[in-house]
């Protein structure tokens, strides 16, 4: 294959990259030396998951995080920037039952791809910390960790109805039920009654909250609000109903218990094992019969405000505590188990849901704030605004809100029937899954002992040889099946009576997270990881993946960390110092697709271009966080940018270690300005700019050599041509290492050290520009004084701490006086 530009002093695309993969891997070039006494910098990406080869999007999420592993490299820290496999889950599973064989096969064949083409891919990884989290040395740690959890009460299990999806046979958790449907198959996803496994992430709720105020200054605004909106603390009542002829109160929680003199009602979730327990003998046919109607609809149809509500009369009444009034209990599926205690008060004059069920099935109503506005009896629009009390006894003449809610928490406590309290949307982690190809749960339920965790000596509790037919789905985990068992039927650790083990294996979230602490110690057999290595290692300094994330590994991961802190195994609660989300690529306004028949071959374009186009493409699209259009840049341009920047290091003619002091001062000035700009750049995370500013240093530098045909052995053009290949590095290895070898300077340039920009040479040409948000000044930016409006308006926009200002608010208006000012405002 010939390159795109002819000429004898055009580089070798093809070549190179053979040859620095050879040398990269022989020298041992980006493997962390543990014994280094530099300073150290952790940068991780959220390891693949081995479905086929890199993709698109792989080679954009990766092209990010090397950026800065080789910034800080050159910058004279020591860099661990590790790779492995999150390598068990349900397509290899599926693949096994297609092709008859183990999945085995299909995963570790196709890591062995992917690993081709992340050394193809010139990436700066450290490969002696590779791990998979499939493999027998891996999985036996995931299990003791499983042990270390259960012992702390941390891990149980319990009867409970799970969501289930129908087509791949398995139980999904809560952030696993996107719209309704299985966030991977797109199935509708059901209800179903399992014995199921739980971590506790419940009990750090308060904890993941609070600390995600240390987390503010790294990571992305939006992945935090998620996050809050996801573990959604509320603050309100805890309020006890007395059931007529039951012992035990049903406890429900309010954030309104301001307007308990209007619950006319109550409402039980109907899939809640309460609501079985409560209905009467006389309305049993018609509640069961109401609830297999239920199940059939996923929570969003029962959630949605235009779903008629439905219900069923429990054919019992409670009392309600504020009031003592008679009130039925009803079932109804607007209501969800899992909201609290899977019951609710119904006020229905101030709770449009409440309102359109009474009107439906005949309730009362009972206005107990007037609002001014019209009455909900006769208007059929519940008022939920602030008024004045009324009809609510002792609240009668309060007119806000907080006395109101104040109020009414001192009279339950003085009727011990209720206190002020705070809930949690967040539920607990279901970690179950009733699949074969992830890591077995250590736990063997006994007859006579119960539930006994396998002793650390019996670990790891090894999957068995189960292949094709075996796998198929059937309702149950194949480990439940009778090809398994052999390996399930072992006798009790504690009694060694007959026992059988959990056929059950983990959510591979769980093998997701622990394993950067893998990486610091990959080889260990004695422990999970070495807790000298993470304290010196860790927290990571930096983390790039996907926001789709955000309420997923993202959470579980600072939970985990939460956890292993209060277990003593490491001295830190958050694990990650920052978080870059990249965007996705696309290709023609449109997620890449087989249906669209828009997907664009990461290979054929690697073999058309070359790893440093496909590399420098990626990274100048735009910002890291915005989506990149494919059909939208060009890596054809991006190479013959490249064969130009080459070019220059053919022409320089000075000898290494010229002094540059005697050279163009223009040229120098253009040089230092480009450091510090590119250097600042890649700080911020606005790598695309970065690779502006080395393209408008190569063209300055092309200029100085047309100008004047002595220019090459102006030790200046030296400099220059060092600093582009090195800042090309970052993006583009291969070209680079070839013009620094061309410049005459050893391999590496990986190891060669990152200049500081000679703050002479940017004295006259630099300014501060003030950067305001709403008229408030909110930062402060040295910048060239020869700045223009898209960089200034780029520059403000990426400050941190006005993207903190905006919190999140579009910008209306970007005012811009160059080069002293820029002003912005929100919308």
């Amino acid at each position: 294959m010939s390159n795109t530009d002819d000429g004898p002093r055009s580089y070798d695309m093809v070549a190179a990259q053979a040859k620095w993969q050879e040398f990269w891997e022989r020298d041992k070039t980006f493997q962390a030396d543990r014994a280094a006494t530099k300073e150290r910098r952790y940068v991780l990406d959220m390891f693949p998951y081995p479905s086929g080869d890199l993709h698109m999007g792989h080679a954009e999420a990766y092209a990010m995080g090397d950026v800065l592993a080789r910034l800080w490299r050159m910058q004279g820290y020591e860099v661990l920037h590790p790779i492995g496999w999150d390598s068990f889950g349900l397509p290899a599973e599926n693949a096994a039952i297609k092709m008859g064989e183990h999945p085995a096969k299909w995963t570790y064949g196709n890591i062995e791809t992917q690993k081709t083409s992340f050394k193809r891919y010139g990436l700066s990884l450290d490969w002696s910390t590779e791990l998979h989290t499939s493999d027998v040395g891996y999985y036996k740690w995931t299990q003791w960790l499983f042990t270390q959890f259960y012992k702390q009460g941390l891990a149980y299990r319990k009867n409970s109805f799970v969501n289930w999806c129908p087509k791949d046979q398995t139980v999904l958790a809560n952030e696993q039920v996107v719209n309704g449907a299985c966030e991977r198959c797109h199935t509708p996803v059901t209800k179903r009654r399992l014995s199921q496994w739980y971590f506790k992430i419940t009990e750090y709720a308060q904890a993941l909250l609070d600390d995600m105020a240390g987390l503010e200054a790294g990571w992305p605004e939006r992945v935090l609000a998620m996050q809050r909106n996801w573990i959604g603390r509320s603050e309100g009542a805890h309020v006890d109903f007395v059931i007529e002829g039951r012992e035990e109160p049903v406890t429900v929680f309010t954030t309104r218990p301001d307007t308990l003199w209007g619950a006319t009602f109550m409402v039980v979730a109907p899939d809640s094992e309460l609501a079985g327990e409560l209905c009467s003998e006389a309305a049993r046919e018609a509640f069961e019969a109401y609830l297999e109607r239920v199940k059939q609809s996923t929570e969003i149809e029962r959630q949605s405000t235009e779903h008629e509500k439905t219900g069923v009369d429990l054919g019992i009444s409670a009392i309600n505590p504020v009031n003592g009034e008679r009130i039925p209990v009803w079932a109804a599926d607007y209501v969800l188990a899992e909201y609290g205690t899977g019951a609710i008060m119904a006020v229905p004059a101030h709770d449009q849901r409440d309102l359109d069920f009474a009107r439906k099935y005949g309730i009362p109503v009972t206005v107990v704030i007037d609002t001014g506005e019209a009455d909900p009896r006769e208007s059929g629009i519940a008022t939920v605004g602030d008024g004045n009390y009324i009809n609510s006894g002792p609240l009668n003449g309060l007119s806000d809100k907080k006395s109101g809610v104040a109020k009414a928490i001192e009279v339950l406590r003085e009727r011990r029937a209720g206190a002020g309290t705070v809930t949690y949307r967040l539920r607990d982690w279901l970690l179950s899954r009733q699949r074969f190809w992830g890591c077995p749960i250590p736990v063997i339920h006994c007859p006579s002992c119960g539930e006994v965790p396998v002793p650390d000596d019996q670990l790891p509790v090894e999957l068995p040889d189960l292949r094709g037919a075996d796998l198929a789905p059937k309702g149950v985990s194949p480990l439940a099946g009778e090809a398994a068992a052999e390996w399930r039927n072992v006798p009790c650790p504690q009694c060694c009576g007959p026992a059988e083990r959990d056929t059950d294996t983990m959510d591979t979230f769980v093998d997701s997270s622990w394993y950067f602490y893998r990486y610091l110690s990959p080889n260990d057999d004695t422990r999970a990881f070495d807790p000298a290595e993470v304290s010196a290692w860790m927290p990571v300094d930096q983390y790039v993946g996907g926001v789709e994330h955000a309420i997923l590994h993202l959470l579980y991961m600072r939970f985990f960390a939460h956890v292993l802190h209060d277990l003593g195994l490491i001295d830190f609660n958050e694990p990650m110092r920052r978080l870059l989300n990249q965007g996705q690529v696309i290709n023609q306004g449109k997620a890449m697709s087989k249906s669209l028949g828009n997907g664009v071959d990461l290979g054929k374009q690697i073999d058309a271009y070359g790893v440093d186009a496909v590399r420098l493409t990626m990274v100048f699209a735009s910002p890291p966080e915005d989506d990149i259009d494919w059909a939208d840049v060009s890596p054809a341009s991006s190479l013959k940018f490249l064969q130009r920047a080459y070019r220059l290091a053919t022409e320089v003619l000075s000898a290494p270690g010229a002094d540059p002091a005697t050279g163009n001062i223009e040229l120098r000035r253009a040089t230092h300005r480009a450091i510090k700009a590119v250097t600042d750049l890649v700080a911020i995370g606005r790598f695309n700019v970065a690779v502006a500013r080395v393209m408008e240093l190569v063209n300055a530098t092309r200029r100085t050599l047309d100008a004047n045909p002595a220019a090459g052995a102006d030790a200046a053009v030296r400099e220059a041509v060092g600093f582009v290949a090195q800042a090309l590095s970052l993006v583009s290895p291969y070209v680079a290492e070839e013009m620094w070898e061309l410049l005459g300077y050893a391999p590496s340039i990986a190891n060669s050290v990152w200049p500081v920009a000679d703050e002479a040479l940017l004295a006259n040409d630099t300014v501060v520009m003030v950067v305001q948000v709403q008229g408030k000044v909110r930062a402060k930016l040295e910048v060239p004084e020869a700045i223009t409006e898209p960089e200034a308006t780029e520059l403000a926009l990426a400050d941190p701490a006005v993207v903190r200002a905006l919190d999140g608010r579009a910008v209306a208006k970007v005012i811009v006086r160059l080069p002293k000012m820029v002003s912005i405002v929100p919308a």
